[in-house]
């Protein structure tokens, strides 16, 4: 699972960030338009949003997004704690609102009730398609019943793709996903990945529900 964290005091984004990192993968911005940026590129499983952060607000942020048709679950995160700006964040499409400050365990609850209402999570905090089951941050893997092991990459990488099963994802977007904006490998390293994804699910069978889109990327069949 992929978070974007949106929030303009330093020290707190800091706090936040490693609050979240031993349960989620997690992107950082410190203004609107940079969190506004990463947002487009539509490779977040949720997006936690300070209100009053420079150049772009929370609030514009947001109804951008809104849009350009992208359905990211937002949580805003934030001091603005009026009626009227709650009712404002939640009509401009947010999914929950949490007022600092907060405890983390509240955070990290919502964060799940979030996912799990996009169908990102099962109840059990679990992912699943078809025979496959991944158990959330143990990383460990049933298919079919049986464990499997995978490296933490490839783990994200099928993350990624039954999370958006019947979708084409890009190669591009899978990059971002997987390897992050900072990473200093290349994006042909997606194929290689696939590859080795392909094989590791072929025993089973579910290494042809991984389809080749020539030319843009990969998709996932719907079960």
């Amino acid at each position: 699972m992929r978070l974007l964290v949106v929030e303009d005091n330093l020290p707190l984004l800091e706090s936040i960030v490693q609050l979240l990192s031993d349960e989620f993968e997690v992107d950082q911005a410190s203004n609107g338009e940079d969190a506004l940026f990463l947002a487009m590129q539509n490779i977040h499983d949720a997006i936690l949003l300070d209100v009053m952060i420079p150049e772009i607000d929370g609030f514009e942020v947001l109804q951008t997004i809104r849009k350009e048709g992208l359905k990211i679950p937002v949580l805003f995160l934030t001091a603005r704690d009026s009626l009227e700006d709650r009712v404002k964040g939640l009509d401009s499409g947010g999914d929950d609102y949490l007022v600092k400050p907060f405890q983390a365990a509240e955070l990290k609850a919502r964060i799940r009730a979030l996912l799990r209402r996009s169908g990102s999570l099962t109840t059990n905090q679990t992912i699943q398609y078809r025979g496959i089951e991944l158990m959330g941050k143990e990383r460990d893997i049933l298919v079919d019943g049986e464990s499997i092991k995978l490296t933490a990459k490839q783990y994200v990488l099928l993350e990624y793709l039954i999370q958006n099963k019947g979708a084409i994802l890009t190669k591009e977007q899978i990059y971002d996903r997987v390897w992050g904006f900072d990473s200093d490998t290349t994006v042909a390293i997606v194929e290689v990945f696939v590859h080795h994804l392909r094989k590791k699910l072929e025993p089973f069978g579910y290494h042809t529900d991984i389809k080749t889109v020539r030319g843009v990327g990969y998709m996932l069949n719907v079960e």
